[in-house]
């Protein structure tokens, strides 16, 4: 059994075993491959794209959503016992919590598949979403050159995992004292742009929106990114801070439908169910991993399935 916490712990050749299932499940492969199956998950109220894909994506596959709040895991019950009642009744655990620690406790004290929503650490569900949805607009996106615009954060930390597996280059445009170790930083967006094609952001903390001024992706520094770059902001995104209101209305912008499916895809039958879970299959064995998010047929489940490999189902 192989959990789904980080992006690094799955190999460039996993990535594109995901992407090959997503595109089987689109055809319509793997139909209620998760029928009497129950999927715990752990969310906040303010979570809303990721938890709809999750929550519809194990509903298209046949499977039970159970949701509770993320708040339930920080009671004084320890996790290793809150997970221990768990393995009764759960097939999958979907959590989302800042706390990279509690996931990792939670995995270790699980029979069954965890796959990491979200923490403050990374964001693995996202990036592989993101990246399949890359893989059906460029050529290659693994010879893109990404730029990143913000600080150190989950999303921030989240490319650097992508770029470290899939091998693609990426720099960091951010204000002084917020770089990530190990990536090249520019501190003026003007600069840092020059001679990219993918440029990502995340969205600026209050304090930081002044100081940031300089590092905002508008119109006018898109304009100096490679011919045929593109802008996919995280959302949330707020015009007239980490982006500005003319850039996201051109034609650099992805567009929202980004996040559901690749543009020229018919609608899939279910998005890519995610993570790890080990599936036995007659001779068929499923690593099933993130939802990515976000994702497919509308960002649902695109990461749940990680690898294939046949072997025979059994939960």
């Amino acid at each position: 059994m192989k959990h789904f916490l980080r992006l690094t712990d799955y190999t460039k050749a996993d990535i594109y075993e995901i992407f090959h299932i997503t595109d089987e499940i689109l055809e319509g492969h793997y139909q209620n491959l998760l029928q009497g199956k129950s999927v715990v998950l752990f969310f906040p109220e303010s979570s809303i794209r990721t938890r709809v894909t999750f929550e519809k994506g194990i509903a298209l596959l046949g499977g039970q959503p159970i949701l509770f709040p993320s708040s339930a895991l920080d009671k004084k019950e320890d996790l290793q016992d809150v997970v221990g009642y768990l393995n009764n009744w759960a097939n999958l655990l979907v959590v989302r919590h800042r706390d990279m620690a509690a996931l990792e406790k939670i995995a270790a004290s699980a029979s069954v598949p965890v796959i990491n929503a979200l923490t403050d650490a990374n964001h693995p569900c996202e990036m592989v979403a993101d990246l399949y949805a890359l893989s059906k607009i460029r050529n290659d996106f693994t010879k893109d050159h990404f730029l990143f615009c913000g600080v150190t954060g989950n999303i921030g930390l989240a490319w650097k995992e992508a770029s470290e597996v899939m091998g693609f280059s990426l720099e960091q445009c951010c204000i002084p004292g917020y770089e990530m170790d190990g990536v090249p930083s520019h501190h003026c967006i003007r600069d840092a742009i020059r001679g990219k094609d993918i440029i990502c952001t995340d969205s600026l903390p209050a304090d930081l929106l002044s100081a940031s001024r300089g590092c905002t992706v508008d119109l006018a520094a898109m304009k100096l990114a490679n011919e045929g770059a593109i802008l996919n902001p995280c959302p949330p995104f707020y015009r007239g801070e980490e982006v500005s209101n003319d850039v996201i209305d051109s034609d650099y912008f992805v567009g929202y439908e980004f996040k559901k499916a690749p543009a020229h895809r018919p609608a899939g039958n279910h998005g890519v169910l995610l993570n790890t879970l080990n599936f036995s299959y007659n001779a068929l064995s499923f690593s099933f991993f993130d939802i990515t998010q976000y994702f497919l047929q509308e960002r649902i489940l695109f990461c749940m399935i990680l690898r294939l490999r046949r072997v025979a189902l059994a939960i």
